[in-house]
């Protein structure tokens, strides 16, 4: 803080200065083992979140980009609500002072660079970013002339970005329900799951809940892939499935036996189907990372890494 103004709030330049050690009165008579470092001179100068001098053997870079998706689907199948929110983690092991820039697929980024080469843009997807907020690293200025996601990062690991997706969300999975009420003492659940995406990828740790009565006494499966259990204090069938390949099309059927209540006057009112998921190398926005160059003045060679992951939000099916 100077005069009651917060100056620095990187925990990384903070850690510089807040040490386990007592710290050397400037007053005593004993020479110092070593130097402290100069706060201030951190604080005012033009990178604020990133130290000097740093020096890696291996200079790497990890681009992580993480999206929720989120679904109300109706039980005729329409889409009711759908959005994906992500983030763009990096993880960055570099020395010196490099500079970053990230291409990403987006439209206005496309058109501006379009622009500014003076040819057509390119055909494949694009995507239009929506609420877009960036770490303090990046360069605002730039990014309003260029459209291009270009910084000085922190060292080790931070948020890059955020955003959000409303248009042309490419949903993993479709869910189809039928459930059957036969009386006051049966139940008959079929349910369907379809996943969307390509056959050479897969879904990890697929759980699929199924509501059922609160008076459910006694139930019987068949699935043609994972396992299924009925967990009374959800009042659930519980679907799991580890490892979901891509195009396939496993199926539940259930025969749930309820209890015959004189209470229980009114009709069930049916709560949502919840998935919970997560799909390595897709994205459910179809962002995809163009380019990630590094320059320094020092001109070292770097490595490095992206990787995509969707995972379930709040993804329901009214049935």
């Amino acid at each position: 803080m100077d005069f009651g103004y917060p100056q620095n709030l990187s925990p990384e330049i903070l850690k510089l200065y807040i040490t386990q050690e007592g710290v050397r009165s400037p007053f005593s008579s004993k020479p110092s083992d070593k130097p402290v470092p100069n706060a201030t001179l951190q604080v005012t100068g033009a990178v604020g979140w990133r130290r000097e001098g740093l020096v890696y053997k291996k200079n790497e870079v990890f681009l992580d980009i993480v999206e929720s998706v989120n679904l109300l689907m109706s039980s005729k199948g329409s889409v009711l609500r759908c959005d994906v929110t992500g983030k763009i983690l990096m993880k960055c092991f570099l020395s010196g002072m490099p500079d970053l820039k990230l291409g990403l697929n987006d439209k206005i980024g496309l058109e501006k660079e379009s622009q500014l080469k003076s040819r057509p843009p390119k055909s494949g997807k694009t995507i239009e970013l929506d609420d877009v907020t960036f770490h303090q690293c990046v360069n605002l200025t730039r990014f309003n002339s260029e459209k291009t996601v270009s910084f000085v990062p922190p060292d080790g690991e931070f948020e890059l970005m955020k955003y959000r997706i409303t248009e042309g969300v490419n949903l993993p999975f479709r869910v189809l329900p039928t459930i059957k009420e036969l009386g006051r003492t049966r139940m008959e659940v079929n349910v369907k799951v379809k996943s969307v995406f390509g056959a050479k990828m897969f879904a990890l740790g697929v759980v699929i809940k199924i509501p059922v009565p609160k008076q459910t006494a006694k139930t019987s499966f068949q699935v043609t892939s994972g396992r299924a259990k009925y967990q009374a204090a959800i009042d659930c069938l519980v679907w799991k499935i580890r490892k979901f390949p891509g195009q396939t099309e496993p199926t539940l059927s259930a025969e749930v036996e309820l209890i015959s209540t004189m209470a229980e006057k009114k009709s069930w009112t049916r709560p949502p189907i919840q998935m919970e998921f997560q799909v390595p190398m897709f994205t459910a926005s179809g962002l995809r990372v163009r380019f990630l160059k590094v320059w320094e003045k020092s001109g070292y060679n770097t490595v490095e890494w992206v990787r995509y992951i969707t995972k379930a939000g709040s993804y329901e099916i009214r049935c």
